[in-house]
């Protein structure tokens, strides 16, 4: 009269092993990819060519990139010499060596 039907499987909910070792490799995979991405952003960013010039009495950055780069527009050259060299305002103090981009 009831016919037999087979039992149903067990929910389950915890992940398998085999889930969880498929879990900690792709997360492994991520930490490297992202491991590797950090180096190469580190290389690129100490790969810029500069010359470095000692700052002299009288100096400031706008006399220091005409004479530098005599052809270029000293703006832009300032603004690049501040952010090489980490600069936040552009006083310079004698005796201050600065890189310049090559």
């Amino acid at each position: 009269m009831y016919a037999s039907r087979p039992a149903a499987r067990p929910f389950r909910s915890v992940p398998s092993d085999r889930a969880l070792r498929r879990l900690y490799r792709w997360a492994l995979v991520l930490v490297a990819a992202l491991a590797v991405m950090v180096a190469l952003s580190r290389v690129a960013q100490g790969g810029e060519a500069t010359a470095t010039v000692v700052v002299q009495p009288g100096d400031t950055l706008w006399t220091i990139a005409a004479q530098r780069y005599p052809g270029d527009d000293p703006r832009a050259r300032v603004d690049e010499i501040e952010r090489l060299n980490n600069l936040s305002n552009p006083e310079i103090v004698a005796g201050e060596t600065l890189r310049l981009p090559a």
